[in-house]
């Protein structure tokens, strides 16, 4: 590496870091040696555009690694408070937080007397889930299938941009349609209670059914063509070639698709807030699925802004187990996909 190379990444480098640590700061000054780490990107790019693209991928990587674990580390630390109010004693051991997760008896929640029990919540969050799994999961991978194998070319090439657009719509509108129409109807028809679980995993199934079908639809696609022609030489016919083949070739992206609508349905914010009553409250019997119930996504977004004190604290150990759960699903995903490829590889 040349003298002049190693000058552009050292002024790069070291007005970056002067950047963030006067950002952090809150410095009047931080804008200083932002323009001059952007003069020396500029110029290290015209003049060693290879070393510069090399320092800025591994800058984009380091950074997001590095805003992933502060958000982390930020989120955990405001959750304390709440943990240690919510403390429990098992086998003679005090354990912060435990009472959020082992409080047995109402009230779960009540912020005047700093009880934050999030069992409630964790069971609102499973039962929606699980609904909107159980209909954006055979919906989505069958319209995946119909799409990528079924289907002619012209009916592909309207119904593959509509349900594009569909996964464009935003979630307010999804929740607004449910509470003006689905609530009433849920309420007039089958007599739950206005706001149920049901009506909102039932909403969010079909919010998350465009991720499913897109994702699932391109691992169907890139399925190698041979594969499916190997198999109808055989003498099977197009259904035994998608069960028996093309699924299991596309398990991994069939199986992430999956994950990623149970992303969607975990996250799902504004919907939620919109059409759920808010009962910080368990059903009796425990299955009751047309519960006016709450989830944890909807607790913050309806009462963050009028919470402080431990109560805002409470609302972090929310995030806290939202932030796991998805870590845990991501986690989960790539031993799917790891476990496939090996069952492919024929190694398992």
């Amino acid at each position: 590496m040349t003298s002049s190379q190693l000058g552009v990444l050292a002024v790069s480098g070291g007005s970056l870091l002067a950047t963030v640590a006067l950002f952090l700061l809150n410095s009047s000054a931080t804008g200083i040696p932002f323009v001059v780490c952007v003069a020396a990107v500029g110029y290290g790019w015209a003049t060693e555009q290879s070393l510069m693209a090399k320092a800025l991928t591994f800058v984009a990587t380091v950074s997001t690694v590095a805003i992933l674990g502060l958000i982390a580390v930020f989120v955990i630390l405001e959750s304390l408070p709440a943990a240690e109010v919510m403390s429990d004693t098992i086998f003679g051991i005090t354990i912060p937080g435990l009472g959020m997760l082992t409080k047995a008896q109402p009230p779960y929640w009540a912020s005047r007397e700093n009880v934050f029990s999030m069992l409630p919540m964790i069971y609102g969050t499973f039962v929606t889930t699980v609904l909107a799994i159980l209909v954006a999961g055979p919906l989505g991978i069958a319209g995946a299938l119909f799409i990528a194998e079924i289907a002619p070319t012209w009916a592909r090439e309207i119904v593959k941009p509509g349900i594009e657009i569909l996964a464009g719509i935003p979630s307010i509108v999804y929740g607004f349609i449910g509470f003006v129409i689905i609530n009433q109807y849920t309420q007039d028809v089958l007599g739950t209670s206005y706001g149920s679980l049901f009506s909102v995993g039932l909403v969010i199934g079909l919010m998350a059914l465009p991720t499913v079908v897109s994702v699932a639809e391109d691992a169907i696609t890139s399925v190698p063509e041979d594969m499916k022609r190997g198999s109808m030489g055989v003498g099977a016919t197009d259904w035994q070639t998608m069960k028996s083949v093309t699924l299991p070739a596309a398990f991994s992206g069939v199986a992430a698709a999956v994950l990623l609508g149970v992303g969607r349905a975990i996250g799902e914010t504004m919907a939620a807030t919109v059409m759920l009553g808010h009962a910080q409250d368990i059903p009796d019997p425990i299955y009751d699925i047309f519960f006016n119930g709450e989830t944890l996504t909807s607790l913050i977004a309806s009462q963050y802004g009028n919470a402080h004190g431990v109560h805002m604290n409470a609302l972090y150990a929310a995030g806290v187990i939202l932030f796991v759960t998805v870590t845990v699903i991501s986690v989960a995903s790539q031993v799917i996909e790891w476990r496939m490829k090996e069952k492919l590889e024929g190694n398992a």
